[in-house]
Parts: C-alpha cells; sequence; structure tokens
C-alpha cells in the first residue's frame, strides 16, 4: 500500500516541477539570446555585403522583417532591414551594439511592442524599453534621429488594443520632447469607418499586414522620412 505522506510529497514535487517548467520556458521564450543565430546571419551578410553608411536603418518585430518591398518603397533613400520576426522592444536594446551601433544610420525606425504586450508586459515595460534603447542611441549615435512606428491595431490581437493605445501614447508623448524623436501614427489608417482593422490589409493569420497593409504605411511613414 502506498504511503499516504509519500503520496502527497509526490503529488507537491510534480506541482513544483511544473510551475518551475513553465518559469523555465517563460524565460527562454523572453531572453534575448534566443535570436542569436538571427544576428550571426546579419554579421555574415554585412561582411559579405556591407550595408551602406549614413542610412536609415529599419529595426524590430515581424512587421519589420516581411517588408520585402522596403527598398522600393523608398526608392532614394538608403535603407537597411533588420527585423527579426517575434521580437520584442528589448531585444533591439540587447543587440544594439551589434546589428545598430556599427551601421551609423542617419535615422532609425522602430516598430515593436505588440509582441511585448502580447507576452504579458504592460506597455509602461515597452516605454521603458524603448526609453532605454533611445538612450543607447544617445551615448552612441547622438546625431541620429530616431522614429517610433505606433504598434498597429490587428484582428488577432484586438482584445490588446487598449494596451496598445496606452503604450503608442506614451510614447508619442515622449517624442515631443526632443526634437530628433518622431511618432509614426499608422494606428488610426488601418481602421475602417466602425473603429474596427480593415479586413483586407492582413494575410490569413489576422495579425501580419499583406501588401495592401504596406501600401498603407508607406506614404505615411515616407513623410517623416522627410524630417
Amino acid at each position: 500500500m502506498c504511503n499516504p505522506v509519500y503520496s502527497k510529497i509526490a503529488a507537491v514535487a510534480s506541482i513544483l516541477f511544473l510551475l518551475l517548467s513553465s518559469r523555465v520556458v517563460a524565460a527562454e521564450k523572453d531572453n534575448p539570446i534566443r535570436w542569436e543565430k538571427d544576428i550571426q546571419q546579419f554579421e555574415a551578410l554585412d561582411k559579405t555585403n556591407p550595408p551602406p553608411k549614413n542610412a536609415i536603418l529599419f529595426i524590430g518585430s515581424s512587421s519589420i522583417r516581411l517588408w520585402k518591398t522596403l527598398a522600393e518603397d523608398f526608392p532614394k533613400r538608403k535603407v537597411i532591414n533588420r527585423g527579426f520576426g517575434g521580437s520584442q522592444m528589448i531585444d533591439s536594446v540587447y543587440f544594439f551594439d551589434r546589428i545598430v551601433k556599427p551601421y551609423k544610420p542617419k535615422m532609425i525606425v522602430v516598430y515593436a511592442g505588440s509582441n511585448d504586450i502580447n507576452a504579458g508586459k504592460t506597455p509602461e515595460q515597452v516605454f521603458a524599453d524603448f526609453t532605454n534603447f533611445v538612450a543607447k542611441v544617445r551615448q552612441d549615435l547622438p546625431k541620429t534621429r530616431i522614429a517610433f512606428i505606433a504598434i498597429a491595431p490587428n484582428p488577432a490581437r484586438w482584445s490588446k488594443v487598449e494596451q496598445f493605445k496606452t503604450a503608442n501614447q506614451m510614447v508619442r508623448d515622449f517624442t515631443k520632447t526632443d526634437s530628433k524623436l518622431d511618432f509614426i501614427d499608422v494606428f488610426s489608417a488601418m481602421l475602417g469607418d466602425d473603429g474596427q482593422p480593415k479586413p483586407d490589409i492582413f494575410v490569413s493569420d489576422n495579425l501580419h499586414m499583406n501588401s495592401k497593409g504596406y501600401a498603407i504605411w508607406v506614404p505615411i511613414v515616407r513623410s517623416h522620412l522627410k524630417k
């Protein structure tokens, strides 16, 4: 017959193991090191095809990574795409010395925050990570301008929209304090007359944009590149 004391100990041990395992998985998902292969690929590409100096660096999550027509959309600009899908704002901070600083860009266009909030971070955390990114730029690239593309609305994460709005407003207010900071508001342009995300501008996952979505972004972003 099984000892009831041992059974209780075993049950508690199982619960502790599950809790620890879930924390480990969460930690791995939030650990910037998970992007090491992506960053190494960027560095390898830089060696074989050095990016232009004094260019506009686009960095952030999958909305940047999947922007395949970036160079075509801004033909009069020298652009560099260093988006890595699934990344959060803190990841761009972590890899700053490897995929931002070496390029010495005249401008950085950032898109991040959606993955952060979807992973459980608060708007305040997203804002804090962005200000940390700005601080690193100011320290090493003091003449570089920074523009933050608003966290975009989408059907897949519509339940998070109020948090997106809060983070966007915090960043928008912050950019007003520095002439070298800018906020690119794509949010409202992506909504229909019903106040919901336009359904025809997303691919099947209702998260990432299709060509119609990027067509909305291009003129809005372009207007900020002239500053």
